[in-house]
């Protein structure tokens, strides 16, 4: 009886609605083999296979089409992208976020809730360095509200590999884009 009892206790304690809104998108275990959001993109694109090569012509785990890949700098890892190791596949995944936004995955997307462009931190950055190379309409401080459950209460610690939303309007964060 008592270990019914601990069973119904955890039950509840998943229904309890301060988890609700913190539940883990990741849908298998898989999905946490690669920083989130990317395992789970992968997961979605090509059933997690970093090495996909089906012949649908696209590559990888993100399943890039070939000129994408060539387009965000892919071929510095390797010629295709199913050839470059899952690390390398999410740096161009970050390079082709920061331009194209969470649309270039549509359906992936969609089935996490990632939307818009995102930029990755990166050493040294700060949120006055991000709004200025993305020029952020309305710079720091909408950078800032946007992002502030996501940087906590000190805007200027910025951990990195911490995904930021860019808010629409902003540049691409490339050389005269």
């Amino acid at each position: 009886m008592p270990h019914l009892l601990a069973a119904a206790v955890a039950a509840l304690a998943l229904l309890a609605p301060g988890h609700a809104h913190r539940a883990d998108p990741a849908g298998t275990p898989d999905c946490r083999s690669a920083p989130w959001p990317w395992g789970c993109v992968a997961d979605c694109e090509s059933d997690g296979r970093w090495d996909a090569d089906t012949g649908n012509g696209h590559h990888g785990g993100l399943q890039f089409a070939p000129a994408t890949w060539r387009e965000f700098g892919g071929e510095r890892y390797a010629p295709s992208a199913h050839l470059a190791t899952a690390e390398e596949q999410i740096a161009v995944g970050r390079d082709v976020l920061r331009v194209q936004g969470w649309e270039a995955w549509p359906s992936c997307a969609k089935r996490y809730g990632l939307a818009g462009r995102a930029h990755t931190v990166e050493p040294g950055d700060t949120l006055t360095s991000v709004a200025a190379r993305f020029r952020v309409p309305g710079g720091v401080d909408a950078l800032y509200r946007l992002n502030e459950e996501t940087v906590g209460p000190d805007p200027d610690r910025l951990a990195v590999g911490v995904l930021l939303a860019l808010p629409p309007g902003s540049g691409s964060g490339r050389a005269g884009g």
